[in-house]
């Protein structure tokens, strides 16, 4: 899987954040990020509902086969 951040759409409401905690924060602006080394979601079952719970739909992702 891939994830894919608009930082131009995020408004920083952090809900990925704290929806997947292990994947998402947020930087010095407060915008979504991803942690280091978790560019392809690391596994988290969370990332779906993160991006899902994104009120902006900032958070797009990818299948490995798309």
């Amino acid at each position: 899987m891939r994830i894919r951040i608009d930082k131009d759409r995020c408004i920083g409401a952090g809900q990925c954040a704290l929806t997947a905690p292990g994947v998402f924060t947020q930087d010095d602006d407060g915008l979504s990020t991803l942690l280091p080394g978790r560019e392809d979601g690391g596994g988290d079952p969370m990332v779906k509902e993160a991006a899902r719970a994104c009120p902006v739909g900032a958070i797009t992702v990818f299948e490995d086969d798309e």
